[in-house]
Order: structure tokens, then C-alpha cells, then sequence
């Protein structure tokens, strides 16, 4: 959707902003969080092709992950983490565990974007040995409330999502998934306290 200049706000800097042209600026956000969902689904169909070494690419990761849990029976909101898990492969190759956290944190529940902020350390004790790393960095962590469900996610969903063989569901099945899930923001800095959902 084009906007046309009387649609736009007509400050050149924030201290001239009027109440009319933040109004234009809060409806023109509305109709683009709209589409945020699709944007993430943009963004994750990048990993689509990109292996890194691995015995299949990463959105085929993705999904596999997605698909283990939703087979597991575990929550939607816990189904879209393993989906969007390592979405921040593309741009966060030194810290991708913060970049899914990051875009999902608006809508899930705080033990979940922790499993996904600290998915990575946790992950790597199935592999950091062979890098030189502690495989027990995870350790530090211990007794920090979710830190068996995000080891049960590594266990379970994650670590064994690597299958070329295996069922996997495709990006069509976890579309509604997402958008329910992205719908409405828990939290967020642009939301008045009385408009937001008590952390879980």
C-alpha cells in the first residue's frame, strides 16, 4: 500500500511532531504490523538451500524442529519457537539465538524466549567439545527456572532435527500457526501497561 503525502506526517524532526501527525504515523504502523508475520515467513525461507555443513539445509532444520514438536504435543507458541529458532542464522551468524528471541519476544511467554535466547549455548553441548568449547558452558545456568525446558528443546527438538529421511512437515502447516501466535503482542514498549498480558 503507496501512502500519499497527506497520509504522512510533516515534521522534519520529532520536536515539530503534532498530535494530527502522529496520528497518521499510528495508523500507517497498524497496517504494517499487520504484515509482520509475513515479513518473518520472508525472512526464515532465506535459510532455504543454506546447509552449512549439515546433512540438510537449514529451513528443512526449521521445520524439522517444528515438526518434532508439534508431534510431541507441545503448545503452539512452543512450536513457533522451534520453528523461528535459528531464523537469526542469515544475520546474527555469531549470536542467531538472540535474533529469534528478539523478534519473537512481543509474543511468547518469558520461559519461552529465554529457551530460545540461550537455545545456542545450550545446544552446544552436543557439539562445542569439538570446537575447542566447554560443552557444559550450559552449566552456568543451572537452577535458572527454564533451564531444563531449554534443555528438554535441545534434546528433543532440536539437536535430532537433522534427518533427511525423516516426515517432515512443510512451511504451509505452520502458517496459521504463526499468525495466531503473532496476532497480538503480550508486551511490548508500545503498549500501555493495562494493555499488556501478565508474563507466564
Amino acid at each position: 500500500m503507496t501512502e500519499e503525502p497527506h497520509d504522512r506526517a510533516q515534521f522534519k524532526a520529532m520536536t515539530e511532531g503534532t498530535a494530527e501527525d502522529w496520528g497518521k504515523i499510528f495508523v500507517a504502523t497498524q497496517g504494517y504490523n499487520r504484515g509482520l508475520a509475513d515479513r518473518v515467513l520472508t525472512h526464515l525461507k532465506l535459510l532455504d538451500g543454506d546447509c552449512g555443513g549439515f546433512a540438510v539445509d537449514r529451513l528443512t532444520h526449521s521445520l524439522q524442529s517444528a515438526t518434532l514438536a508439534h508431534r510431541d504435543g507441545m503448545d503452539e507458541e512452543y512450536v513457533v519457537c522451534a520453528l523461528l529458532h535459528d531464523i537469526g542464522d542469515t544475520l546474527g551468524s555469531y549470536n542467531h539465538a538472540e535474533i529469534g528471541a528478539t523478534i519473537l519476544k512481543p509474543f511468547v511467554s518469558e520461559e519461552n524466549h529465554w529457551m530460545m535466547e540461550h537455545h545456542g549455548i545450550f545446544q552446544g553441548y552436543y557439539f562445542f567439545q569439538f570446537g575447542g568449547l566447554d560443552r557444559n558452558m550450559r552449566d552456568k545456568f543451572r537452577g535458572h527456572p527454564a533451564f531444563e525446558r531449554t534443555a528438554m528443546f535441545c534434546a528433543r527438538h532440536d539437536q535430532n532435527a537433522f534427518d533427511p529421511a525423516y516426515d517432515t512437515m512443510p512451511l504451509d502447516a505452520f502458517v496459521p500457526m504463526l499468525n495466531r501466535v503473532m496476532e497480538r503482542p503480550k508486551r511490548s514498549i508500545y503498549m500501555r501497561e493495562d494493555q499488556q498480558i501478565a508474563a507466564e
